[in-house]
């Protein structure tokens, strides 16, 4: 009996074990089963429309529930409806032996060469089993073309200090619309940003915007570089595009110039400065300086300056030992003329000078065009330098008085009486050129018996009176260029009214009614302080026709 019940018991054991591993089989998966993968090409061209193909298989036995895809586009795709880079779907059952796939869509943009990366992850959990598996996996393509044509020009020797001009180019073959694009330059240490055209934001990035197929523009940045003979300098250019807040990389070229020792060296002043701001109606007196700063003498050279600018009255030029050339716009000075381009030795330095004066007026034909600049090239032998003068905003100011108006309507009598009070207006008009100006004020003096009334026009006119300086201050704040001569930009205007009461004083006598009015205001563009003025305003009021000027003096 005993080893009956001792077989029994352990047949009972193997049977509970065997029936264990079963169910421990039946309640176990492995993410092996599953195969997930990622169709997409090996390489692609930038800006072309890819299309992934996410593929699943359950080659297991048990059904998978509770399914969820979520696809990662590479970095820098455009979808063509917007949206999220991150897509999650939601997925039927998978049964045993199933299969399935998911498309997704979109242009890819980046750099040449660089790999383009996208994921796909799978979730689930398998039928009768709480725990949840995820399943990965990823593909990379290879952007191998970017139809995209991008240069950077720069000289490849340059001398320390030597003005230059680094040049951008950029044009499209791609098929599709390239938007929201960014040029970015990094200028290396020693440069001296001078001048763009188009204006960047700041010294080194432009906003290109939209650009179509086979639409192209150029760039140029003037300034000038120190540094040590034979030192390399790296210029690098970036053209890319900003997409919610991340910049993407399309293009990029890096161009190394070397610093050389200077053969000649050339420096210029005008009217005594190196950095002179230039008005209407300005005589300027050019000095043109050459230096040899080698160890070799140099023999028979000339001279050439090359004048550029609208502003210029090249009827007016004026230059020592040299000759005026109006076909070129250009003064020349040969070695027979001065001595010092006839031979100039180690370390010695000459000069030639002109004068021209600054026209009184330039016509514009739009309010854009402004920023006004006198650009002089000169040429020595095989070294060149270009130099710029800035010009002042013309900035004037307009005095004039009235008896007969339509603003206040005046009172009192004409001529004016003793004892007894009259009433004018005043208007102020500015009038702005070429420049943007900021913190406009115009001022003048009221004479005494002279006061305001109150009366003002518009209402809203920033307009204070000192009673001690008897000063009347019109704060104007920002003048746009062109105010005042477009239509699209007027002329900032006010207009107030005053009182004069005679006393027997004044008898016989034509009165002042505003001393003389001056305007002033800072140059955005030349960072200078500008003004102007106009002359004081009587009681003969020229500017009312309905006044006399027998009906300026005093009576009574």
């Amino acid at each position: 009996m005993r080893v009956k019940f001792v077989f029994a018991s352990l047949f009972a054991t193997v049977a509970l074990a065997a029936l264990g591993f079963w169910f421990w089989q039946q309640n176990t998966f492995s993410t092996g089963s599953l195969k997930l993968e990622i169709l997409a090409p090996e390489e692609i061209t930038m800006g072309q429309e890819i299309t992934y193909v996410v593929r699943w298989k359950n080659n297991g036995e048990t059904e998978l529930e509770n399914v969820e895809l979520v696809f990662e586009f590479p970095e820098g795709t455009v979808l063509a409806q917007g949206g999220e880079l991150r897509i999650i779907k939601q997925l039927d059952d998978v049964n045993s032996g199933q299969e399935g796939s998911e498309r997704f869509v979109g242009r890819i943009f980046g750099k040449e060469n660089e790999l383009k990366e996208a994921k796909a992850f799978l979730t689930y959990s398998p039928k009768n089993l709480s725990a949840s598996f995820q399943n990965e996996t990823k593909t990379s393509s290879e952007i191998s073309f970017v139809p995209i044509n991008f240069e950077l020009d720069i000289p490849s020797r340059i001398e320390s200090g030597q003005q230059f001009t680094v040049t951008l180019n950029y044009f499209s073959n791609s098929d599709y619309p390239l938007s929201d694009l960014r040029i970015q330059l990094e200028y290396p240490a020693g440069f001296e940003f001078r001048g763009a055209n188009p204006a960047p934001i700041g010294e080194n990035e432009w906003d290109i915007g939209l650009l179509n197929k086979a639409e192209g523009r150029r760039i140029t940045i003037t300034g000038a570089i120190q540094g040590d003979v034979q030192q390399v300098k790296n210029f690098k250019a970036t053209f890319g595009s900003w997409k919610e807040g991340r910049f993407t990389v399309m293009k990029e070229v890096t161009k190394a110039m070397e610093i050389t020792k200077p053969r000649i060296f050339i420096t210029q002043v005008v009217n005594s400065s190196p950095s002179y701001v230039a008005s209407l109606g300005d005589t300027l007196h050019y000095e043109v300086f050459f230096r040899n700063p080698g160890d070799r003498i140099l023999e028979n050279l000339f001279l050439i300056v090359t004048l550029e600018g609208r502003a210029f009255d090249l009827q007016s030029v004026k230059a020592q030992n040299g000759r005026f050339q109006s076909g070129d716009n250009s003064i020349v000075w040969e070695a027979k003329d001065v001595p010092k381009l006839r031979f100039l030795g180690t370390g010695e330095e000459g000069k030639v000078e002109f004068w021209i004066n600054v026209k009184d007026e330039i016509d514009t034909a739009s309010p854009q065009e402004t920023e006004l600049v006198l650009k002089d090239r000169v040429l020595l032998s095989e070294a060149t330098e270009e130099f710029t003068v800035k010009l002042n905003t013309g900035l004037t100011i307009e005095q004039k008085g009235f008896y007969q108006d339509e603003v206040f309507g005046n009172s009192g009598p004409i001529p004016p009486k003793v004892g007894e009070k009259t009433t004018y207006t005043i208007t102020w008009q500015v009038k702005n050129r070429y420049n943007d100006i900021r913190n406009a004020r115009v001022k003048a003096i009221l004479p005494a018996r002279v006061e305001l009334t109150g009366e003002i026009f518009p209402e809203d006119a920033i307009l204070t009176f000192d009673s001690g300086s008897r000063e009347v201050v019109w704060e104007v704040g920002d003048v746009p260029a062109g105010s005042g001569y477009f239509e699209t930009v007027p002329a900032q205007s006010v207009a107030f009214q005053v009182a004069f009461t005679p006393t027997s004083v004044h008898r016989g006598d034509v009165v002042d009614l505003i001393r003389e009015v001056r305007v002033t205001g800072e140059d955005v563009f030349t960072d200078q302080v500008v003004s102007s003025s106009d002359g004081a305003i009587d009681t003969t009021l020229p500017d009312d026709d309905s006044v006399d000027e027998d009906d300026g003096e005093v009576r009574g």
